[in-house]
């Protein structure tokens, strides 16, 4: 690579990092707006401050002026928004961590990136610290609704279209079965709690586990209540219980650090395996019983 080649290229990853510092105030800013915990307001404040401070520096070096991205920002705003700030500042931080390779590595060429260097290393760590939300305490409740529903509803309902095919009856059955269901995993969530007295409020627990169990089951029934053959149903369904495992261990992946392939593998794995198990035991009950609806 020549040095017109090389300088070329330094040059776009400053200004790459010059436009994520000015982008990162921006949302730091109006995260620190909008969030009720006043010191986790001033953390976010002062580190907008520092991510400005950050975006002159690089500026002196590039001699260019950077509009922020609004459309960005925005977007990282309102995921934090709505799926908590904790989501929303872990997805940002993940850019964040390829920054200060890159910082580090140029530290030889400009010694004041040193600087950033070091708050970038910093602010990761004082985030970390700072972030203390309620829906994450109690994420285990969640997860035990979640994976009680997709691999109990899952198996049940593969049964039941195999046994029944009738994707009304199979609704019906299925709805009876998830919403009882419910009822009891969120009772048994709230004893288990009450018992433990590990610092979780009792009945949060049980809303938490409660609200994840009616969800899941909800949308591993629609099919069911807007397709006609029982078999597009199934496999409508069984897309659907592929997309929440994705969707919630990406989430919790991010928010807490977790490995997403291994979980979201361990989860689809054991769901699918019940499915495929109840619809066999479905198949042998119709075939037996000759059930003929």
């Amino acid at each position: 690579m020549t040095n017109q080649n090389l300088e070329a290229e330094i040059k776009t990853k400053l200004l790459a990092m010059q436009q994520d510092e000015i982008n990162s105030y921006h949302t730091y800013k109006k995260l620190s707006r909008v969030i009720k915990d006043p010191q986790n307001s001033k953390v976010l404040d002062t580190i907008a401050d520092a991510e400005l401070g950050h975006y002159d520096t690089l500026r002196e070096i590039t001699q260019k002026d950077i509009k922020p991205n609004w459309f960005k920002i925005n977007l990282f705003f309102w995921l934090a928004k709505i799926l908590g700030l904790t989501f929303g500042i872990k997805l940002m931080e993940k850019g964040e961590e390829l920054a200060q390779i890159t910082y580090k590595s140029l530290v030889s060429i400009y010694p004041q990136l040193e600087q950033i260097w070091k708050d970038e290393e910093m602010h990761e760590n004082e985030l970390v610290e700072m972030l203390d939300e309620e829906g994450l305490k109690y994420a285990g409740s969640v997860v035990l609704g979640l994976n009680d529903a997709l691999v109990e509803l899952t198996g049940a309902l593969a049964g039941l279209t195999f046994a029944f095919q009738n994707t009304n009856i199979i609704a019906l059955a299925g709805m009876i079965t998830g919403i009882s269901a419910s009822f009891s995993m969120a009772a048994s969530e709230y004893l288990s709690n009450k018992a433990d007295e590990d610092g979780q409020n009792p009945i949060k627990s049980a809303i938490y586990t409660g609200i994840a169990y009616v969800v899941t089951v909800i949308i591993l029934i629609f099919p069911y209540l807007i397709a006609k053959h029982y078999l597009v149903c199934l496999a409508w369904t069984i897309l659907n219980a592929i997309l929440i495992i994705a969707a919630f261990n990406y989430y919790i992946s991010v928010a807490k650090d977790y490995n997403f392939k291994k979980r979201f593998t361990e989860m689809t794995v054991i769901s699918l395996g019940v499915a495929l198990f109840s619809f066999v035991v479905g198949v042998i009950i119709r075939s037996v019983f000759g059930i003929d609806l």
